[in-house]
């Protein structure tokens, strides 16, 4: 071919890919385990598709700002079982239900640095996603289940306990990131706690249940490098630990996160 002809063809493919839209973002697939928290992005301004792959959502949970997945007694899809008010004015997101695909749609009510928590759950798995908030078109999330089978997995400590127990652990964990007690006790610590060289840890406060105390860490990376978090490195030896979650999971040179650990007991956690 010319090298005229070439050159001329170039300068077309740089015209048109100039004046074509942006291309959306493709699909989400993420893999989740019971138990482990993960995450994934939202669109801030559309809609934001959400489905089990191989399985229908069976409940929601989170602070839902309002909803039309309805009552117990008229749909399978009710965050936390049970009916909501028509507007939650401290809600964080919108959520509206397909019942028969079995999937749901959630919005952002604002803007925001802050990760939404969200838990989403089928008839086998509990699946935590933090959900941080992004200027893109609208999307979909795929959940990938990769709970291991075998007994005593660590990642599946809480399966098989009541459904009521398992609610427990939900609406700690919301209370904690969303800083509203509602029927826990709070109690305002601030104490700093040991951990690596390279990460700031303060307890910053406690919350206390029936069944279940909680733990809300900020940590700050205090080192020159990035660090990657897991939940892992926050089960303790002692087995009481039945949740961890991590708002964000790898933080730059002077990055902050939260981190909330769940347990049986009272005992806070220490290194």
């Amino acid at each position: 071919m010319a090298p005229a002809r070439l050159l001329r063809m170039a300068r077309l493919l740089a015209l048109l890919l100039a004046i074509s839209p942006p291309v959306a973002l493709a699909l989400q697939r993420i893999e989740a385990r019971d138990g482990v928290s993960v995450e994934a992005a939202i669109a801030l301004k559309e809609p934001t598709r959400i489905k089990i792959e191989g399985s229908a959502i069976s409940d929601v949970f989170g602070n839902i700002y309002s909803t039309n997945c309805g009552s117990a007694s008229t749909a399978p899809l009710v965050p936390n079982g049970s009916s909501l008010p028509a507007v939650n004015p401290s809600g964080e997101v919108i959520l509206e239900c397909d019942k028969d695909r079995g999937e749901i749609y959630v919005k952002p009510v604002a803007d925001g640095a802050k990760p939404i928590n969200l838990f989403v759950s089928s008839g086998k798995a509990t699946y935590t996603l933090v959900l941080k908030r992004v200027d893109m078109p609208a999307d979909t999330i795929v959940i990938v289940d990769r709970t291991p089978t075998a007994a005593g997995a660590s990642a599946s400590k809480v399966a098989g306990r009541a459904p009521n127990h398992e609610r427990a652990l939900k609406a700690m964990l919301v209370a904690m990131a969303s800083d509203e007690p509602g029927e826990f006790r709070v109690e305002e610590v601030n104490q700093p706690v040991q951990l690596w060289s390279e990460a700031r840890l303060t307890l910053l406060r406690t919350f206390e249940g029936r069944e279940l105390t909680g733990e809300k860490y900020l940590l700050v990376n205090v080192s020159q490098a990035p660090m990657v978090l897991a939940e892992e490195e926050f089960d303790r030896d002692g087995g009481d630990v039945v949740a961890v979650s991590i708002e964000t999971h790898a933080l730059a040179p002077g990055e902050s996160t939260n981190v909330f650990v769940i347990r049986d007991g009272s005992t806070p956690w220490r290194r």
